[in-house]
C-alpha cells in the first residue's frame, strides 16, 4: 500500500492506494476514515483502488466553513482527484456517506463514473421539502441523528469529551454484533435521548474489530474532532436547493448495492423504487446478522463481491474504464 498526499479540488487529499489495473475509488462514511477500506486494499487485487480521506477528516484539508462540505464540493472533490491521477473515468464504490457521494457523482458526472458499488445506502429519491423539514415531520417525537448533528457544536462536545468511548460505543451500536440495537438507535429513541448513553457497554470489541484497529480510528478523531464530518449532515438542505437533479435522476450505470440485515439505512428499502431509478441495479445482496460497518464486518464477502463485480466491468465492452 502506498500513502500520499495529493492536491485535488483545492484542498490537500490522504490517499491510501494499492494495485495497478482499472482504477475504483473507494469512500468512507462517517465517523470513518479512508483506513476503513483496509481489507479491500490489502484482499482485491488486479485493480488500482484509492481510498481517500474525505475532506475534514483524518489527514486530508479540514475547511472550517460549514458551507465547504456541500454535496457540490465533495463530488468536485473525487472528480478533481481523478483530474490530479490523470484517470479519464473510475468504478466509485462508497459505504454510509461516501455510498450518497458515489451515487451524486454517477448522477452528476455519468461520463466520469462508469459503474458504481454502494454499500449501506440505496439510491435516495429526492423529498419534496427540504431534507430536514421531512425529517421532522417523518421523526416526530423520536430522536434523529441528523437533526442532532444540525446545531453547530452540540454534537461535537458530545462526542468528543471521551473520543475513545464515543468510537467503541459506535462501532459497537450500530454492529450485527448489537442486534437490533442499531435500529433502535436509529428509529426508537426518544427525542431527548442521549446517544452515547443509550447503547451498553460491550464486554469486548467486536470480532472483526481488533484493539489495534480501534486505536487508529480514536488517534485520528482525537486529533482532528468530528466537525469536518458533521458538517456533511449541516449541508443537506443546501445540497437540495443547490443541486434539485440529485434523486430525480435515474443512474443507467451498473450498480453493485450490499447491506447488513440490521442496518436501518436499508432495512426499509424500496426494491420497485430502487429498479425505477436504477434500471441495471443487480439484485441487492444483503448479509446475514450485519450491521452497518458493512465492508469491515463482512470483509471477504465484500472482497469477493468487490472482485466479481470490478472484473465483470473491466470485460464489460459498454464501459469506458480508466
Amino acid at each position: 500500500m502506498n500513502e500520499r498526499n495529493v492536491r485535488a479540488n483545492g484542498i490537500d487529499m490522504h490517499l491510501t492506494e494499492t494495485g495497478e489495473g482499472p482504477p475504483a475509488v473507494l469512500l468512507h462514511g462517517f465517523p470513518e476514515l479512508g483506513y476503513s477500506w483496509r481489507h479491500q486494499l490489502s484482499g482485491v487485487s488486479g485493480f488500482h483502488l484509492i481510498a481517500p480521506d474525505l475532506r475534514g477528516y483524518g489527514r486530508t484539508t479540514a475547511p472550517s466553513a460549514v458551507e465547504a462540505y456541500g454535496m457540490r464540493e465533495m463530488v468536485g472533490d473525487v472528480v478533481g482527484l481523478l483530474d490530479t491521477l490523470e484517470l479519464p473515468t473510475a468504478v466509485i464504490v462508497g459505504h454510509d456517506w461516501g455510498a450518497q457521494i458515489a451515487w451524486a457523482c454517477a448522477q452528476l458526472f455519468p461520463e466520469r463514473f462508469p459503474a458504481i458499488v454502494a454499500l449501506s445506502v440505496p439510491y435516495q429519491v429526492r423529498t419534496p421539502v427540504p431534507m430536514t423539514q421531512a425529517l421532522r415531520e417523518w421523526a416526530g417525537n423520536t430522536f434523529n441523528w441528523l437533526l442532532y448533528f444540525q446545531e453547530p457544536g452540540v454534537a461535537e462536545a458530545a462526542l468528543g469529551a471521551d473520543v475513545a468511548r464515543t468510537m467503541r460505543m459506535i462501532m459497537y451500536g450500530l454492529s450485527g454484533d448489537a442486534g437490533e440495537l442499531g435500529l433502535r438507535l436509529v428509529t426508537g429513541l426518544p427525542k431527548d435521548a442521549d446517544l452515547l448513553d443509550s447503547i451498553p457497554e460491550p464486554d469486548a470489541l467486536p470480532t472483526w474489530l481488533s484493539e489495534s484497529e480501534l486505536a487508529h480510528y480514536i488517534e485520528e478523531f482525537e486529533r482532528t474532532g468530528f466537525t469536518g464530518g458533521l458538517n456533511r449532515y449541516r449541508n443537506v438542505d443546501r445540497d437540495w436547493h443547490e443541486l434539485p437533479a440529485l434523486g430525480a435522476t435515474t443512474v443507467q450505470q451498473p450498480v453493485l448495492l450490499a447491506a447488513g440485515e440490521h442496518d436501518s439505512a436499508t432495512r426499509y428499502m424500496d426494491v420497485k423504487t430502487q429498479r425505477e431509478y436504477v434500471p441495471n441495479l443487480r439484485e441487492p445482496v444483503i448479509f446475514e446478522g450485519c450491521g452497518h460497518w458493512t465492508q469491515q464486518e463482512r470483509a471477504e464477502r465484500v472482497n469477493g463481491l468487490l472482485d466479481s463485480f470490478l472484473r465483470d466491468m473491466a470485460a464489460a465492452p459498454e464501459v469506458l474504464w480508466g
